[in-house]
């Protein structure tokens, strides 16, 4: 099973749980990623997240696609927020359920590096004294 969605909305990270868990999942395992208050020493306002939609909800499918190619994983949930962002709030959420942990790590990993390497979202830091896109890769 995958799960894709992009929303203006908070994320909710029971949901994304509930959709993994599963009674042949031995291991489930979660990326949050949340706004840090700074970057490089430099206080953060905020974040802003924009997508190309269409074509981000294509390679985030794909990116659940080739997950259940490599690794024999049981569901692959990826949900990521755009609009304005505060402090401690949630931009993404990945869990991936399988029958083993090792799975479970692997692909929750390999999830997160390549949306920020493929995926058409564009994230902008806001600071006190100014602002900067932020380029996709980790």
């Amino acid at each position: 099973m995958i799960d894709i969605k992009i929303d203006t909305e908070p994320l909710s990270l029971q949901t994304c749980f509930d959709k993994v868990m599963s009674p042949v999942a031995g291991g489930i395992d979660v990326f949050i990623g949340t706004v840090r208050n700074s970057t490089k020493g430099k206080k953060v306002v905020h974040l802003e997240f924009e997508a190309y939609e269409t074509m981000a909800l294509q390679e985030m499918r794909k990116i659940a696609e080739n997950i259940i190619e490599k690794w024999p994983v049981h569901h692959i949930v990826i949900h990521h927020r755009v609009g304005v962002l505060k402090t401690g709030e949630i931009p993404v959420i990945i869990a991936v359920s399988a029958a083993h942990r090792d799975a479970a790590f692997t692909a929750c990993r390999y999830a997160i590096d390549t949306l920020k390497q493929s995926v058409p979202i564009w994230k902008k830091e806001v600071f006190e004294d100014g602002e900067v896109w932020v380029a996709a890769h980790p």
